[in-house]
């Protein structure tokens, strides 16, 4: 299993973002990951300027969001959901999206739910919990936990 570090994925994404800017083809994962890019406008600047945010620190306790670990989540999500992975996500994805009505909304109401399992993992140095995962969508949507048929 692949396991980039902290600096190879935020380079990941600075490369992405600079390829886009000047117009070079991307490849594989790039181009989802653009997408993403694209849909967050407010990471462009930092993204211009890996110099000054490769090694920045977003400890939790200063309560900001880590721009490198969202666009992870997101981009963690669009493979989820190319899969069904785990099965009933797409279904569920699908109803928040129609609550939602816009895919970003819905999204980061899911990206939250994965955030939180995968904390719970590692803090109780535990493996992923796709029941956990499911639940907390469940709640997202106000619904019975989804059985399926």
């Amino acid at each position: 299993m692949f396991t980039p570090s902290r600096d190879q994925v935020r380079q990941f994404f600075f490369d992405v973002w600079a390829k886009y800017r000047a117009g070079q083809p991307l490849t594989g994962a790039e181009q989802p990951a653009l997408e993403i890019v694209l849909a967050h406008p407010e990471y462009h600047a930092m993204l211009d300027a890996p110099d000054r945010h490769l090694h920045r620190d977003y400890p939790p306790e200063a309560g900001e969001t880590n721009p490198f670990l969202h666009l992870s989540l997101h981009l963690a999500l669009a493979e989820q959901l190319a899969i069904d992975q785990p099965p009933g996500l797409r279904v569920r994805y699908q109803g928040l999206l129609a609550r939602h009505g816009e895919a970003m909304p819905a999204q980061h109401a899911v990206i939250d739910c994965l955030a939180e399992t995968v904390w719970r993992a590692q803090r109780d140095h535990a493996p992923f919990d796709a029941a956990l995962y499911l639940a907390c969508l469940d709640a997202r949507l106000g619904a019975a936990p989804h059985r399926p048929g």
